[in-house]
């Protein structure tokens, strides 16, 4: 026993140096690629230059550096000008400009992008990651463990675009920048709105020799910069802006907004759609909608919202034999992911698995203070269609106007084009059995065991304070960060025995 017990102590340690041996055969390896790179800068031409700066050879080594360029042609190279800039001169922002408070219409395909704010409810880490998105970068990436994430939001798209355009006159604080609607990832919007500064051509100003927007009205648009031509040439694709406003610089894009409306797209298939109109209809009025949200006890402390329309709606669109329905709710303002939640609760009642007067038990706080827990519907089919402000007419030039209507057709062809594509492969599969669908009809499908909301365990409502502990806990960057310590201790402690040896 105590033989075996000596020879396993003598293979950790033979297996230790020859690991500390690899170490050190390594560095000597670095050392000597670190010595030839050293030489290699050595010979370098920027280098003799940074060298001899001060010295008495600058001259001859420029002049030997000006009849190579001759020799290979450069001589014919143009030549830099450099222009001398004001203090606080910017490219990209024109401080130095007349402006104007703007209003501008949005629409943009959610799919790609992760939200179209990038101060939206999401992982704090996300925030961390963006604090230069606006003004710097049009997408940010970072590691989480073995996923590289790239994530892309509507917001800095449109800053990234005023800056191509040199639209912007200061930075997010300074344009007095506001938004109306915050759509999560996947989400799209026809009618999103936002407001900021703008350059602005016209030439009249005030005691500061700024523009504001109060000094214009809507009548006083002529000669004016198209915002909307302007921005459509640099957006991509699936962003495009439908028109602009000038407002008073009162005016906030969140705040000044009267109502927002959302549409769900979804397939009829099997739906019962009288149940579920019944059932949304009792949605209309104030209520308390705890149960029919993602809980944000860190930012929300008040969850009654008044919904003021509720349809459901057929379109002529339909696709192999399949009904599009839309559901649109109207109302003042709504909670984090809260359509989302009243659609999944409607598709239940719609597939029969709940009946019509669930809705006024979740509605009911005292009989359901605590929100069963449930599948919010998929965020695809859901847009902003449109936010209402009071005296606030959005214009649209006839020549961008149909340069906007020819690419939003082409868009939407290539769409058709994808749709066929899917089709063609479909139809190209084995034949399947006659009880099977050959195409998903876009609604959820009836589960066998369907556990009724009222049955389900509910979710746990957490204070302010805990809140914030959980997302700081579930940080991205706390956890590398504690994965690094981790990995910092188990080498310390690997070469504490290495040295022991």
């Amino acid at each position: 026993m105590l033989n075996g017990i000596s020879e396993s102590g003598s293979d950790v340690v033979g297996s230790f140096i020859s690991q500390l041996q690899a170490l050190q055969n390594r560095v000597k390896e670095l050392e000597a690629e670190n010595s030839k790179l050293s030489s290699q800068i050595s010979k370098c031409c920027c280098h003799k230059t940074e060298e001899m700066q001060n010295g008495s050879d600058v001259e001859s080594f420029k002049q030997g550096v000006e009849s190579q360029r001759k020799n290979t042609g450069g001589d014919k190279t143009r030549k830099k000008k450099t222009i001398e800039r004001n203090p606080g001169y910017d490219l990209k922002i024109m401080t130095h400009h007349s402006k104007r408070y703007v209003a501008l219409k949005v629409m943009y395909f959610g799919q790609r992008f992760y939200g179209f704010a990038s101060e939206a409810q999401m992982d704090p880490t996300v925030e961390m990651c963006l604090i230069q998105l606006l003004l710097l970068n049009d997408s940010v990436s970072f590691f989480l463990g073995r996923t590289f994430i790239i994530l892309v939001f509507i917001q800095s798209e449109i800053f990234n675009a005023l800056e191509k355009t040199r639209l912007l006159v200061g930075d997010k604080k300074e344009s007095q920048y506001s938004r109306c609607g915050r759509t999560d990832k996947g989400v799209s919007s026809v009618g999103q709105v936002i407001a900021l500064f703008l350059r602005s051509n016209l030439k009249e100003t005030d005691g500061n020799h700024k523009i504001s927007g109060e000094l214009f009205p809507e009548a006083r648009i002529e000669g004016e910069i198209d915002y909307v031509r302007v921005l459509n040439r640099v957006l991509p694709s699936d962003i495009r802006t439908l028109g602009w406003s000038p407002v008073s610089i009162d005016f906030s894009a969140r705040f000044s907004c009267l109502a927002r409306e959302y549409k769900y797209f979804f397939w009829r298939g099997n739906l019962n759609l009288s149940a579920m109109e019944n059932a949304g209809k009792k949605f209309l009025g104030e209520h308390d909608f705890r149960n029919f949200c993602k809980m944000d006890a860190a930012n929300v402390h008040n969850y009654r919202c008044r919904i003021t329309q509720f349809e459901i709606s057929s379109s002529n669109m339909s696709f192999e034999g399949g009904q599009l329905c839309a559901i649109k709710v109207k109302g003042s303002a709504f909670l984090w992911h809260q359509v989302r939640c009243m659609v999944a609760v409607l598709f239940m009642i719609g597939q029969g698995l709940e009946s019509v007067d669930v809705i006024d038990i979740l509605l009911d706080i005292e009989k359901t203070p605590r929100k069963p827990q449930y599948a919010m519907a998929p965020e695809t089919p859901l847009i902003l269609q449109s936010c209402e402000f009071e005296d606030v007419k959005f214009i649209c030039s006839s020549d961008s106007g149909q340069a906007l209507r020819i690419h939003l057709e082409n868009e939407g062809r290539a769409y058709q084009l994808q749709s066929a594509i899917f089709q063609e492969a479909a139809l190209s599969c084995l034949p399947l059995a006659k009880d099977q669908s050959l195409l998903n009809d876009g609604t959820i499908k009836k589960v066998t065991s369907h556990i009724p909301l009222l049955s389900r365990p509910t979710e746990q409502i957490r204070d302010v304070h805990d809140a914030h502990y959980e997302k700081f806990d579930q940080c991205p960057r706390v956890r590398t960060h504690r994965h690094a310590e981790t990995l910092f201790m188990l080498k310390t402690v690997l070469l504490e025995k290495q040295l022991s040896l």
